[in-house]
């Protein structure tokens, strides 16, 4: 070889080691997930929750390589949107995400938003089909959104509110001591269908009982629930039952503290975000609440399943865990690579009928997402607070030293409800 060939040759070699490495060993561009939810304000507290149990589940399907599909595993990456709570800046947030070309929207602790965002979604993917996207929904809990206003780009993991009321009134059912009940409940269409449930189920499990109060207050603006407590206090009931969640709960269940009741709460979210230290001794035997799992559960794979998140989240502060939320992004995985594709209509198409057995969160839940309105069929529990330390509570909340042990577990077939949804797929 010649002196000049020579010199190109190793120039071509010298600058060959300065590229960047081929397309085929560069990392895969991650799957964004779009997290709308009300990040600051009232409650922020409940936003944060549910950023970290979705950040620890995208770690685990990250853990394993990502996701599976034809052109080789894609990771998950959550992109946080902070809708304040408020509807209109999450359909504004909507539409940035939509921008982005991001395809999975999450959102749940409003079902005045998530109704304002599946209305929105069935006008877009109409409008625009090469950019679509799907909600998937951990906690908005109003029975409408998968009735009346179901649709094919919405799925909820969380059990609604009259599954949680099924298991909730059942309880009660068999509760002798309780003949006066008090109802209150935040000012918007999941308390408002709270109110008006929890008596007709009321009245046909326990026709004894007296309603003796029914109260809807402003969500996230009341800052002193003491003439609420006072009203209840004055009504002679010997149970609460609520809707409520957030501080709006925490706030409340501390105000009938102060005055020294020391009645029964029926609730949905009285297990965490600071509900059990704010009632404290008072609410031992006397706070229920229900849930698709927690920390008490009994198992090897329950223990296992919390023992991981705590090493992951050590801080009492960030104890506030969802399998349910597991168990929503292991659904999407799964659909995702059902489909062989990260188009959203592919991907609701795999999704409507999916079953998940729980196996990649170590068995610890599982559930069926039902084809005909999108709800997902799950077991649930109630549960009792209790002293941390008691048979049956291994563990305590958020550093209170009270825990919650398990009452009764109901079966997916225990608390399935009817529907009314009339699904309409394009085309």
């Amino acid at each position: 070889m010649n002196q000049p060939v020579a010199r190109r040759a190793l120039l071509a070699l010298a600058a060959g080691a300065l590229l960047p490495p081929a397309v085929a060993q560069a990392p895969a561009a991650p799957l964004r997930l779009a997290l709308i939810e009300g990040l600051s304000g009232p409650f922020a507290n409940a936003g944060e929750a549910v950023f970290r149990n979705l950040q620890w589940a995208v770690e685990r399907v990250n853990a394993r390589g990502g996701v599976a599909l034809p052109g080789g595993r894609r990771p998950l990456a959550l992109v946080r949107f902070d809708s304040k709570g408020q509807a209109e800046e999450a359909l504004a947030l909507l539409r940035s995400a939509i921008d982005q070309r991001i395809g999975f929207v999450l959102q749940g602790n409003s079902s005045a938003v998530a109704a304002a965002l599946i209305d929105a979604l069935n006008k877009h993917n109409e409008r625009d089909p090469a950019r679509r996207a799907i909600l998937l929904n951990y906690s908005a809990v109003d029975p409408s959104l998968t009735n009346e206003r179901c649709s094919p780009w919405h799925f909820r993991f969380d059990a609604h509110a009259d599954m949680r009321l099924a298991a909730l009134v059942e309880v009660l059912r068999s509760d002798r001591e309780v003949r006066r009940l008090y109802l209150i409940n935040q000012d918007y269409s999941f308390g408002q269908h709270v109110a008006r449930q929890a008596r007709a189920m009321i009245a046909a499990a326990r026709p004894d009982i007296e309603i003796v109060g029914d109260e809807l207050h402003p969500l996230g603006r009341v800052k002193d629930f003491l003439p609420y407590a006072t009203k209840i206090r004055a009504s002679g009931a010997q149970a609460v039952l609520t809707g409520n969640w957030g501080n709006d709960l925490t706030q409340l269940v501390r105000a009938v503290r102060d005055l020294g009741e020391s009645l029964k709460f029926y609730t949905f979210y009285g297990n965490a975000l600071g509900a059990p230290a704010a009632i404290g001794e008072a609410g031992v035997g006397r706070v229920l609440a229900v849930a698709e799992w927690h920390p008490n559960v009994s198992g090897a794979a329950s223990q296992a399943f919390y023992a991981e998140f705590r090493r992951r989240f050590p801080d009492p502060r960030d104890d506030y865990v969802h399998a349910r939320m597991q168990l929503m992004i292991e659904m999407l995985a799964a659909a995702i690579e059902r489909a062989g594709s990260a188009e959203p209509l592919a991907v609701a198409q795999a999704l409507s009928g999916l079953s998940h057995d729980g196996a990649t969160l170590g068995g610890v839940h599982r559930g069926t997402m039902r084809a005909a309105d999108h709800q997902l069929q799950q077991s649930l529990v109630v549960s009792v607070m209790d002293r941390a330390g008691r048979p049956g509570v291994a563990h305590d909340v958020e550093g209170s030293g009270f825990g919650f042990r398990t009452v009764r577990t109901f079966s997916a077939d225990e608390v399935a409800q009817p529907h009314a949804c009339r699904m309409t797929w394009p085309g």
